[in-house]
């Protein structure tokens, strides 16, 4: 009798895990680079209408282009939200021009971010000073995106950083913006859980979204890491290279996403979501994300196991 039950208990529990996957991957946002536009016609064939798609602004990168392809997206059906690097700001005018150019074209959403450059070109050096400038909600916009470090900041102090979040939120909040914070991507979950309680614990009621590396090559991963400054959790897997591989290898993040599912069955007010990066694998995480959201995926003994068509 009690290894049936226990067997019933583990049985239960896939289930549920299962299901929270599916929803995971139904409900997850990505990132679209400009370059990646051509292929959102092909892409509504993997995602559900109305996902959020979050448009980045890579470096020379004009507004102007990013404007476009977050038209592309509304066109396609899906959820624009551009990136807005505040320190490329050349103005508050140009600020209020681009709010309203944005608002023009169907957006509702902005991710602010600081951007990784050492100085501001104009008055903005970080997203609270933009937040404190200018009434987003009158200007048509109903949320905000702001960046969360679970693994601090390359070049900013830890506690600079956890300030800087907590007074993100606050300022959103007390704004009445919906605001949600997109993590940097990383590959440990004790780090990112432990950030989001603290997130919690300091008053943060903002949706939390964990940023995931989609299928890419480790090689890819790595140059992307190094660039983003991710520190922490990549070198913790360096030290284990068969788990480093089996995390990080072409098969997608399965591991790590299993972990956050089952902490978020014990504490579903600990994250909301999913963020996946495609480090120019758009159509590739796209398909990934369609197979786990349709169910064909394998999950044996707590190991997930997506099978891309």
């Amino acid at each position: 009798m009690a290894n049936e039950a226990m067997r019933l208990s583990t049985q239960s529990s896939n289930e549920s895990l299962r299901e929270l996957l599916m929803r995971l991957a139904r409900e997850a946002s990505i990132e679209l680079n400009v370059q990646d536009v051509p292929h959102l016609a092909e892409s509504r064939k993997f995602l559900p209408g109305g996902a959020r798609m979050y448009v980045s602004h890579l470096p020379k990168q004009s507004f102007e282009q990013t404007l476009e392809a977050c038209t592309a997206v509304r066109a396609s059906g899906f959820e624009p939200i551009p990136h807005v690097p505040v320190r490329v700001l050349e103005s508050r005018q140009q600020l209020q021009q681009l709010v309203d150019a944005a608002v023009g074209r169907a957006v509702k959403e902005l991710l602010l971010v600081a951007g990784d450059y050492p100085h501001a070109v104009g008055p903005f050096s970080t997203v609270a000073q933009v937040l404190n400038s200018i009434d987003l909600r009158a200007l048509g916009i109903e949320r905000v995106s702001i960046g969360g470090h679970p693994e601090g900041h390359a070049t900013v102090g830890l506690n600079d950083i956890r300030q800087a979040e907590l007074e993100k939120s606050r300022i959103a909040g007390s704004q009445g913006l919906q605001a949600t914070f997109v993590t940097q991507f990383f590959f440990e979950a004790a780090p990112f859980l432990q950030w989001a309680e603290e997130l919690r614990a300091g008053g943060s009621d903002a949706a939390i979204r964990a940023g995931l590396a989609g299928p890419a090559k480790i090689t890819t991963l790595l140059r992307f890491a190094a660039r983003c400054g991710v520190g922490p959790s990549i070198r913790a897997l360096g030290s284990r290279p068969g788990a480093f591989a089996k995390l990080l290898g072409e098969h997608g993040p399965e591991h790590l996403l299993t972990q956050l599912a089952e902490s978020s069955i014990e504490r579903p007010d600990v994250f909301q979501g999913l963020h996946l990066f495609c480090f120019g694998g758009y159509l590739r995480t796209c398909r990934w994300l369609h197979a786990l959201a349709s169910g064909n995926f394998n999950l044996k003994a707590g190991e997930l196991s997506v099978q891309v068509a």
